[in-house]
């Protein structure tokens, strides 16, 4: 293959392969990572996957990490993801590059040093190219806001990417970066990766250092990784964990027979009613096919929530945006959604929010004692197919016009249309779980054509080897 040919072809390649290219000298840290810009300049327009781009900075640490290979020792080992390029979404603080949040309601200030995820992946050899979309401080599932272009959809511009990671999500599956950090508090990171044909991973509570959930009294938020294959995702989380554990050699180890639960319950089902989409159920038709071939016993499971689950997610879910530091004058730049879950966070007392806590923990050990009569449970990864950009907040934005004039202000019937698109996401949060959302179907029939269509498998904890494993046996 020739030189040009190969460097044309750099965003193809699976995060594994880009990292061995790497590390061989076959390609350079600074033609990978000016070859991933340029697809950036050419599609972000409109993508808008990224909020900022940081490409003199990416050129300078490619050259940097250059010069590291040039000079290291032959017995000298390099940095474990050397050279690759990366992407933050912009709730996650880079040193010298200023966190958004999403928000307009906020000033504009370089962060003075990495947070604890970026410090993580470019101690590991990581260069970032920039901080791609999200919505206002992460609330929602789907990444729009009032400071930058919607994030869209690669399969369908006129499609919203997800959330909160979406911009990262829209930014892989599109080729703009190899993989990326996600964060997940409710769905962050399966939420975009089933709306963009990725695989999503949740690891479970404590696996990753927590470092960037400050307003999270639950314990919801975990960093997982957004990639294309179980391998690469395997790759990322072998950086991100704390916990010594080699995923990237796991997930070539075929798994044991596993019994594996379907259900189609939901803890929102009380509150807010929901028929899946068609689509939605011919995902988990799919994923009981491709899982029953690999040899698993898979069979019905019911399963009971309790019905005071909505109010006490959504009162712990909100904690952080009420206590955020935000100047009075300001509170107008907020989206409806926002400014409702804030002034209601605001307005309720200690007392109920350790209620509601208290509830949400036992919670999880219920839902704990019901799954564990399985391996896994699968579920859909999301009830409907991607919607339509400007859908959930009446912005009416999909056909390309940005900003919009007028946000719509119905803040409970914007939440109501994300808990009917998301009803099995966040339960897993609340129980600490790990959960993986793998792209099983796709609209169209064939991968690439339609729109994709996901199964979550939600795991025991310490099994976020398994689940990988499970994906890469499906293909993935």
């Amino acid at each position: 293959m020739s030189a040009p040919h190969r460097l044309a072809d750099i965003h193809r390649l699976p995060a594994v392969q880009l990292r061995a290219a790497l590390r061989s000298g076959e390609v350079s840290a600074r033609e990978v990572t000016a070859h991933f810009l340029a697809r950036i300049e050419e599609s972000n327009p409109r993508l808008g996957a990224f909020i900022t781009v940081t490409g003199p900075r990416a050129m300078a640490e490619a050259a940097a990490a250059d010069a590291l290979f040039a000079r290291r020792h032959p017995d000298q080992p390099l940095p474990p993801l050397h050279g690759i390029p990366v992407a933050f979404k912009d709730l996650t603080d880079v040193a010298g590059v200023v966190t958004t949040h999403g928000s307009a309601a906020l000033d504009r200030r370089p962060a003075p040093a990495d947070g604890a995820l970026a410090a993580t992946l470019r101690g590991a050899g990581a260069i970032s190219l920039g901080k791609t979309q999200v919505p206002e401080f992460g609330l929602t599932a789907y990444s729009e806001n009032r400071i930058a272009p919607p994030s869209r959809n690669p399969h369908a511009l006129s499609r919203s990417s997800g959330g909160s990671s979406g911009g990262s999500a829209a930014a892989v599956a599109a080729g703009l970066v190899p993989f990326a950090p996600g964060t997940d508090g409710g769905g962050s990171i399966r939420i975009p990766a089933a709306a963009c044909g990725l695989l999503g991973l949740k690891p479970g509570r404590g696996v990753v250092p927590a470092g960037e959930s400050s307003g999270d009294p639950a314990g919801l938020v975990v960093a997982g990784p957004l990639a294309r294959s179980a391998g690469d995702a395997a790759l990322l989380l072998d950086v991100l964990a704390s916990n010594g554990a080699n995923y990237l050699d796991a997930v070539g180890r075929a798994p044991a027979p596993l019994r594996i639960g379907v259900s189609l319950d939901s803890p929102w089902a009380g509150i807010f009613p929901f028929t899946p989409d068609p689509e939605a159920l011919d995902a988990l038709d799919a994923g009981v096919r491709l899982l029953t071939a690999a040899g698993h016993d898979v069979a019905e499971a019911e399963i009971r929530y309790d019905n005071r689950y909505p109010d006490a997610f959504t009162t712990a879910w909100t904690a952080g945006v009420g206590a955020a530091r935000i100047a009075p004058h300001r509170e107008a730049l907020l989206t409806p959604l926002t400014r409702t879950f804030r002034r209601r966070a605001q307005q309720r007392s200690a007392a109920k929010l350790n209620e509601c806590l208290a509830f949400l923990r036992q919670f999880a050990r219920d839902t704990l004692a019901q799954y564990s009569a399985w391996d896994l449970i699968l579920t859909p990864a999301l009830a409907q197919t991607p919607r339509p950009v400007g859908w959930f907040t009446g912005s009416g934005h999909g056909d390309g016009r940005w900003p919009a004039s007028e946000w719509a202000g119905d803040a409970d019937g914007d939440y109501r249309r994300q808990c009917e698109f998301a009803p099995w996401s966040s339960m897993v949060n609340v129980c600490g779980l790990p959960a993986v959302s793998i792209p099983v179907h796709w609209t169209g029939g064939s991968p690439g054509a339609g729109l994709p269509m996901g199964i979550q498998l939600i795991g025991r904890p310490g099994s976020e080897a398994l689940l990988l494993q499970v994906a890469a046996q499906l293909g993935f």
